[in-house]
């Protein structure tokens, strides 16, 4: 079979078509694709990167104040002891004989700092009484804050109250287990 001129032209045509559309089917496009991909990636990443250095510039601030925490810790008296201190607070408030309970709780937290609380009830005592012992309590310089505080009329003592107070502190050394 001969083939003419213009069949020949036409046939060359048709493969240099076929030839243009396989190397951008298969070899082109497949390049974009992925060139935008990665660029996807790496704005991805650049996120990524920029939310790390946020995140560490948290941990740096937290670390800071942590290590500030147990400065103020290591700073209080050798021995200290979150019960004991609340019974001086009592006595010198003159509520200790109005105790009717004093209850610690387990430890919590992790790495060089815990959280160390005492659930007190105190039963007939007055209101300056009542603000005079929080006054003591709240001792920023001890690192010892009132968490919580439950406050109710006395019913068999007028103008008395019964209060319950969770007092919190911090601690350092690691947690036993």
């Amino acid at each position: 079979m001969k083939l003419t001129t213009k069949d020949r032209l036409t046939l060359g045509v048709g493969a240099v078509i076929l030839l243009v559309f396989v190397v951008i089917q298969f070899g082109l496009l497949p390049i974009l694709d992925k060139r935008e991909r990665l660029t996807r990636a790496i704005e991805r990443n650049e996120s990524a990167v920029v939310r790390m250095g946020e995140i560490e510039t948290q941990y740096r601030q937290l670390n800071q104040q942590s290590n500030s925490l147990s400065r103020q810790i290591d700073r209080r008296p050798a021995g200290f002891s979150l019960f004991s201190f609340l019974e001086k607070a009592a006595v010198d408030s003159e509520v200790k004989e109005h105790i009717v309970y004093m209850k610690p709780s387990a430890a919590r937290g992790d790495g060089t700092l815990r959280q160390i609380m005492v659930e007190m009830k105190l039963r007939a005592i007055g209101l300056k009484q009542l603000v005079d012992f929080i006054e003591r309590v709240e001792d920023p310089e001890h690192v010892v804050a009132v968490k919580r505080c439950s406050i109710q009329e006395n019913r068999k003592s007028a103008g008395t109250l019964d209060v319950i107070v969770q007092v919190i502190s911090m601690e350092s050394g690691q947690i036993e287990q």
